[in-house]
C-alpha cells in the first residue's frame, strides 16, 4: 500500500510558476538563442563570375582606359599598362580572391584570422567602400536622367531653343567649316549648357550649394532603391540579378561598336587612339596613370573581391578564375575603346576639328562627348538609350556589389547579431537610407563641387596604393607566402606558378610603394574644370577624406598592441601568429610553418612553455604559445 502512494505520489506533474520577471528573462534567453541564419553559397560558379565580373566591369572600362590610351601615347601606353596588369593587377587579384575563398569571410574578419596585427587594413578597405558608395550612386542618378530625357523625338541637348540655353548658345554641328569656329570664341554648345544649366544649374563654387535639385534627388533615390532590392537577400538575390546586369553591357556595347565602325570618320578615330608615340614613356604620369587605371578598374583594394570569393565552395579553382577575369576586364577595355574613339572620329568627321577637341575622359566623355555624338546620328534617341541604359547598367553592377561587400564584412564581424531574422536586410535597408541622405548634398546645385572632392581625394589611386602595399606585406612577409602558397594549392589541388611568389614579395610591394611616393610626389590641389580654385577649408576636407582610410592601418595595429597583455615581444607575436583555423588545412593535414620563427616555435615544443590560461584549458591554441625568450 504505501508502494502504490509512493507511486501514485511520483506521479504527480510539478508545476513551475514563473514571475514575470522570469518569464521576461527566459524569452529574452530564447531570443539570444536563436539559431543564426546559414552564411550562404554561391548557387553555381556562374553567379560568381558574372559577380566578380560585374564588379570590375564599370564605367573605368569605357570613360577612362580608352581616354588614357590615346592621352598617353596611343598604344606605347600598353606598355606600362601591361606591366602594371602583370605584375600588381593579377597578383593582388588572386591575392584577394583566394584570401576570401580560404578564410570564407569578408574584408574585415579574414585580414584578423590571417594577422590580427594588420586588421586595420580590411577597415581601411571598408572606409573606402563606404566613400565610394556616397559618390558613385551619384553618376547612376544623373545616368538615369540623362537616360529618362532620352525619351523624346528630338533630344533636348540637340537644339538651343530651350528656357536653359543662354546667348551664347550656338549649334556647332550646323557649322561645316574650321575657318567659321574662330567666330565663336565665348560660344557654348547645346550639350554644355544641358548638362551645366539643366541637369547640374551649377553654382559659383562649393561656397554656394544652393538649392536642392529635386528631380535628380529623385533619381538617387531610384538609383538606391534599385541597389538595394538587388541586395536585399544577400547574394541570393544579387547572384541571380548578374545574369542580365553583368551581360546585357556587352550586348549594348557590341551594338555601339558595329554602329562606330560603320560611321564616316570612325577609320581616323581608331587611328588616333592607337597611334604609338615611344615618347611619352619617359614621362612619369604616363606610368603613375597606367598604374592607376588596373586599380580602378579591378576593385583592387576595396574587399569586394575578398567578399564575393568568401561565398565560394572550398575546393572552387579561384586561381584560374581570376586569371581569366583579369584578362577579360582588360579586353573589354581595350575593346570599347574602338567603340568610343569610332565615335569621336566621326565628331570630328562632322565638326571637321581635331580628334583632341572631343575627346574627354569620366563625365566629361558620358554626358558631354557622346551625348553630343548621338545628336549627330539618325535616330538619335534610340542610340542615347542604348548608350546611357550600358553606362548605368555597368555602374548599378559596381554600386550593389559595394553595399554587399560592406554589408558581408559587417555581418561576419558580428554574426550573433546580423545574422538571425531580418537583421542583416534592416542593417542592409538603415546603411541605404542613411546613405541616401548623405548624397543629397551632391545634387544640390554645388553638388558637383562635391563630387569632384570625393573622387580626387576619398578613393584615389594613392589610398588603394597605400593599401596594397600592407596587403602584400602582410601575406607575403608576415603570414608567409608558402603558407599562402599551401593554402592555395589545399584548395584548388596543385601549386600556381613561381612567379605569383615573386610579386607578393617583391614586385607588387616595390612597384604599388614606389608609385605612391610618385603620387604624393607629384601631387597637384584638385580644380574643376581646370579653372576653379577650391578654398583652403575644401583641400583640408579632401585630406581628411584621404586620410580616413590611410590612418587605419596603423591606428588598429597601435590599439591592437596597446591593449594585449604581456611583454611587448609576446604582444608582437600573439598578434601576427595567424588564426588556428589557418594554420591547418581543412582537409586534415597540418600546413607548414611559414618561415623560420614559425618553424622553431613549432618544431622545438621543449623550448616553450605555456601560459597560465593555457594550462587550465589543457588547449593547444597556437596563439598562446610563447618563447622562453618572452
Amino acid at each position: 500500500m504505501d508502494n502504490a502512494i509512493s507511486d501514485s505520489q511520483s506521479c504527480v506533474a510539478t508545476i513551475n510558476v514563473e514571475s514575470p520577471k522570469e518569464q521576461k528573462k527566459s524569452k529574452t534567453k530564447t531570443m539570444d538563442d536563436q539559431k543564426l541564419n546559414e552564411r550562404g553559397k554561391w548557387n553555381n560558379k556562374i553567379e560568381f563570375v558574372l559577380s566578380i565580373a560585374g564588379t570590375i566591369i564599370g564605367l573605368g572600362n569605357v570613360w577612362r582606359f580608352p581616354y588614357l590610351c590615346y592621352k598617353n601615347g596611343g598604344g606605347a601606353f600598353l606598355i606600362p599598362y601591361l606591366i602594371f596588369f602583370s605584375t600588381c593587377g593579377i597578383p593582388l587579384f588572386v591575392l584577394e580572391t583566394a584570401l576570401g575563398q580560404s578564410t570564407a569571410s569578408g574584408g574585415l574578419t579574414c585580414w584578423s584570422k590571417v594577422c590580427p596585427l594588420f586588421e586595420g587594413i580590411g577597415y581601411a578597405t571598408q572606409v573606402i567602400v563606404i566613400v565610394l558608395n556616397l559618390y558613385y550612386v551619384v553618376v547612376l542618378a544623373w545616368t538615369f536622367f540623362y537616360l529618362f530625357s532620352s525619351f523624346t523625338s528630338e533630344l533636348p541637348w540637340a537644339k538651343c531653343n530651350h528656357t536653359w540655353n543662354t546667348d551664347s548658345c550656338v549649334e556647332f554641328q550646323s557649322i561645316n567649316t574650321s575657318s567659321q569656329w574662330t567666330t565663336f570664341k565665348n560660344a557654348t554648345s547645346p550639350v554644355i549648357e544641358f548638362w551645366e544649366n539643366r541637369v547640374l544649374q551649377l553654382s559659383d563654387g562649393i561656397d554656394s550649394p544652393g538649392n536642392l535639385r529635386w528631380d535628380l534627388a529623385l533619381c538617387l533615390l531610384l538609383a538606391w532603391i534599385i541597389c538595394y532590392l538587388c541586395t536585399i537577400k544577400g547574394i541570393k538575390s544579387s547572384g541571380k540579378v548578374v545574369y542580365f546586369s553583368a551581360t546585357f553591357p556587352y550586348v549594348m556595347l557590341i551594338v555601339l561598336l558595329i554602329r562606330g565602325v560603320t560611321l564616316p570618320g570612325a577609320v581616323d578615330g581608331i587611328k588616333f587612339y592607337l597611334q604609338p608615340d615611344i615618347s611619352k614613356l619617359s614621362e612619369p604620369q604616363v606610368w603613375m596613370d597606367a598604374g592607376t587605371q588596373i586599380f580602378f578598374s579591378y576593385a583592387l583594394c576595396l574587399g569586394c573581391l575578398t567578399a564575393l570569393g568568401s561565398y565560394n565552395k572550398y575546393n572552387n579553382n579561384c586561381y584560374k578564375d581570376s586569371i581569366a577575369l583579369c584578362f577579360l576586364n582588360s579586353g573589354t577595355s581595350f575593346v570599347a575603346g574602338f567603340a568610343i574613339f569610332s565615335i569621336l572620329g566621326f565628331m570630328s568627321y562632322e565638326q571637321q576639328v581635331p580628334i583632341s577637341e572631343v575627346a574627354e575622359s569620366g563625365p566629361g566623355l558620358a554626358f558631354i562627348a557622346f551625348p553630343r555624338a548621338v545628336t549627330l546620328m539618325p535616330l538619335s534617341p534610340l542610340w542615347s538609350c542604348c548608350f546611357f541604359l550600358m553606362i548605368l547598367l555597368l555602374g548599378i553592377d559596381s554600386q550593389f556589389i559595394g553595399i554587399e561587400t560592406l554589408v558581408t564584412a559587417v555581418v561576419d564581424l558580428y554574426p550573433n547579431v546580423f545574422r538571425k531574422g531580418n537583421r542583416r536586410e534592416l542593417f542592409s535597408l538603415a546603411f541605404v537610407v542613411l546613405s541616401f541622405f548623405a548624397g543629397l548634398s551632391m545634387v544640390t546645385e554645388g553638388g558637383m563641387y562635391v563630387f569632384q572632392l570625393f573622387d580626387y581625394y576619398a578613393a584615389s589611386g594613392s589610398c588603394l596604393l597605400f593599401v596594397a602595399v600592407f596587403q602584400s606585406v602582410c601575406i607575403a612577409y608576415v603570414y608567409g607566402v608558402d603558407r599562402f602558397y599551401d593554402n592555395i594549392e589545399d584548395m584548388i589541388g596543385y601549386r600556381p606558378g613561381p612567379f605569383l611568389k615573386y610579386a607578393w614579395l617583391i614586385f607588387t610591394p616595390a612597384i604599388c610603394g614606389g608609385t605612391f611616393l610618385f603620387s604624393l610626389i607629384k601631387y597637384s590641389p584638385l580644380k574643376y574644370n581646370r579653372t576653379y580654385i577650391y578654398p583652403p577649408w575644401a583641400y583640408a576636407l579632401g585630406w581628411l577624406l584621404a586620410l580616413s582610410s590611410i590612418v587605419c592601418i596603423p591606428l588598429v595595429a597601435l590599439w591592437k598592441l596597446t591593449t594585449a597583455k604581456g611583454p611587448f615581444r609576446k604582444r608582437i607575436y600573439q598578434l601576427i601568429v595567424p588564426d588556428d583555423v589557418m594554420l591547418k588545412k581543412r582537409r586534415g593535414k597540418d600546413m607548414e610553418p611559414a618561415n623560420d620563427y614559425h618553424k622553431t616555435v613549432s618544431k622545438e615544443p621543449s623550448e616553450t612553455i605555456l601560459s597560465p590560461c593555457l594550462l587550465e584549458n589543457n588547449s593547444q591554441d597556437p596563439k598562446q604559445l610563447i618563447t622562453t625568450s618572452f
